[in-house]
């Protein structure tokens, strides 16, 4: 090929001469033969999502072109890394990274070591890190909270073995290990219900891309809490809000303006509790004597006394002990998909009180 090459991502890539007969063919040669790039040339050897006809059927080309053969070397170190890919939504959620600790000290007596990468929530960034953690050849996969498609979880699960936390539904892929986080919720309104609150107001986040009867924990939850109130014949009331700190905070702000402003406000998350904290000290109103402030998932910072959340532990403790055990058991050779539900247990704390009359 003469000129310049165009990779896979639109970008000008010099081609070089060809490769001499004196030396081994390799993944690069491949790469420059096709006109893309090696990341490329690496998806359609693995099978990977994603790959187009048109770019399988051009490194296909170059590969029986130049007689390139994977390193018999390379292939052997990649067969056993000892490395486990853990994949969260963000290192700022306390859970997620609580769970990612757990994760690597049951990893401790072991030969693995975790690699963490932090992907977002949005599904293609999610498959990036995927793939970015399976070129590097990981021997399996934790996927902590997937927005992925499940048709795109199930084929990565089918060429690694990969556990999936904080998601509700079945496969014969992968495992799952999750909260029961609609007993959780029902908890939590019952809590709030015997004290004497009427307006119980629920944030929340967008049940995103997934389709039933896969779900992730906090549309299980949402669902959980909904059907709680119209039990207690209550109307539910919702609000979209990250599960962040800040999410938290903007949530409370607008439900802190309403005419009839809730007595109490049940965080998905202890993160987005925490802003709601902040919110109504802002406002000047008082926890538990104004407005009641409850979460979910009892992180450390929930139980310490300046704080004293009442929430939802659903232990971290053992949802990441349990994901790792479960990925070293496939690893081991087991294929039969396992569901771990975690039983939820309410935490009652300093800031939820009896509503005053």
């Amino acid at each position: 090929m003469n000129g310049n090459a165009i990779t896979d991502d639109g970008v000008d890539a010099p081609t070089r001469p060809a490769p001499s007969s004196r030396r081994r063919v390799t993944i690069g040669d491949v790469a420059r033969e096709a006109g893309v790039s090696t990341s490329a040339v690496s998806k359609v050897l693995r099978d990977a999502y994603g790959v187009s006809p048109s770019m399988r059927q051009r490194v296909t080309h170059a590969i029986d072109t130049l007689g390139y053969r994977p390193h018999a070397g390379a292939r052997a170190m990649r067969g056993r890394t000892y490395t486990i890919g853990v994949v969260l939504t963000e290192l700022s959620s306390p859970f997620q990274t609580e769970v990612a600790q757990r994760i690597g000290a049951h990893l401790g007596g072991t030969p693995y070591q975790e690699l963490l990468i932090a992907a977002g929530t949005a599904p293609s960034g999610q498959l990036r890190a995927v793939e970015a953690l399976v070129d590097r050849g990981v021997d399996g996969l934790i996927l902590v909270a997937p927005h992925m498609d499940i048709d795109v979880v199930d084929r990565i699960a089918q060429r690694i073995p990969t556990v999936c936390v904080a998601l509700h539904g079945p496969s014969d892929s992968f495992d799952t290990v999750a909260d029961d986080d609609e007993l959780g919720a029902r908890l939590m309104v019952d809590h709030l219900v015997a004290l004497g609150h009427r307006r119980i107001a629920h944030t929340s986040q967008t049940a995103g891309e997934l389709r039933p009867p896969f779900r992730l924990s906090h549309t299980a939850r949402r669902e959980g809490y909904a059907a709680a109130m119209k039990a207690h014949s209550l109307e539910p009331w919702i609000i979209d809000a990250d599960y962040s700190e800040q999410g938290g905070y903007l949530a409370a702000k607008e439900l802190f303006d309403t005419a009839e402003p809730p007595t109490a406000i049940f965080a998905g998350a202890d993160i987005a509790a925490l802003g709601v904290l902040r919110a109504a000290h802002e406002q000047g109103l008082r926890v538990p004597a104004d407005v009641s402030v409850t979460g979910y998932d009892d992180i450390f910072a929930a139980g310490l006394a300046d704080v004293g959340l009442t929430t939802i532990d659903q232990s971290s403790e053992h949802t990441g002990a349990t994901a790792a055990q479960y990925l070293l058991e496939r690893l081991d050779g087991r294929v039969e998909p396992m569901r771990h539900r975690e039983p939820p247990r309410l935490v009652a704390r300093r800031t939820s009180a009896t509503l005053a009359s």
